[in-house]
């Protein structure tokens, strides 16, 4: 029983994780109609950004994280300026095409940047281990838990609470009747960029006391795919149910069947869904007119 609890609470942390990369894969997909491929990408960079910050700036984590949004917010802006917007018209394959070159370019640059050495960066919680009664907890995977989960509450709150996040889920839904009451598509897409780089950042910044800050993080972009697929492409709330399924599946995949096939259990769990409910555990609502 103590080891089930323990095995959730990390299994909820990888979860959570995912789910915050799928999330910003979903709102790009939504706003824009196109998967940004390159999205891992600009998770592995945030995990950089966040090691410049915390290892060789020295900057407390609350401060690391905020100097790192704005740097990813940034980049997001750029992205979605000079990559997505000249592509807007263009087949989706272009985009895509652009989402692969721009990886190959990210993961060459850090690695001349900051070396292709994995990096290790200091844990989020001093303490060793977290006890509760007969329970020993990992404090990282508890604090990831805490504030990974406290930022989806929060992006779910700007989507569907605030004047700006309705107007971009208006746009999502709906780009030529969101002109038409007045919103701005561009800047709509603009701000949905630098949120969905943002929450890429935010990714690459918790996954990184976890695993070592290398280009290798640049995967998780196949789990997040992952999650979207279970979830239900496009759907904000499925990319989250989508990445805890992940999490949990992967971690109690791991401990109970295979160790050795722990990255395959997100894409057994894929496979399932495309085969039995390719729509997703929330599918997409479209509208018919009969």
């Amino acid at each position: 029983m103590f080891e089930i609890i323990q095995l959730s609470v990390s299994a909820l942390a990888m979860g959570f994780i995912y789910a915050l990369a799928a999330l910003s894969i979903s709102l790009i997909y939504n706003a824009g109609g196109v998967v940004n491929f390159c999205q891992g990408a600009l998770v592995m960079l945030g995990s950089y950004v966040g090691v410049t910050t915390l290892n060789h700036l020295s900057l407390p984590y609350p401060l690391a994280i905020v100097l790192m949004m704005i740097i990813m917010g940034l980049i997001g802006l750029i992205f979605q300026r000079f990559v997505y917007y000249p592509l807007r018209y263009a087949d989706r394959l272009m985009f895509i095409i652009a989402g692969i070159g721009i990886t190959v370019f990210l993961e060459n640059f850090v690695q001349i940047l900051w070396g292709p050495a994995p990096i290790a960066v200091r844990p989020l919680l001093s303490i060793q281990t977290l006890e509760i009664g007969e329970i020993y907890l990992e404090p990282q995977s508890v604090a990831i838990v805490v504030v990974t989960g406290g930022i989806l509450f929060l992006e779910n709150f700007f989507l569907r609470k605030t004047i700006l996040g309705k107007m971009t889920q208006a746009v999502a839904q709906d780009k030529d009747a969101a002109s038409l009451m007045g919103v701005s598509v561009g800047l709509m897409i603009g701000i949905t960029f630098v949120n969905s780089t943002i929450l890429a950042g935010i990714t690459g910044v918790f996954i990184s006391p976890i695993f070592y800050v290398s280009v290798g993080i640049s995967s998780i972009l196949l789990k997040a795919f992952s999650a979207c697929v279970v979830g239900g492409f496009g759907n904000a709330a499925g990319a989250i149910v989508g990445g805890v399924i992940v999490g949990f599946a992967e971690t109690f995949g791991a401990r109970f069947l295979s160790p050795q096939f722990r990255d395959a259990w997100a894409f057994v769990l894929l496979i399932f869904f495309l085969l039995v409910r390719p729509q997703g555990i929330f599918p997409e609502k479209i509208a018919e007119k009969v």
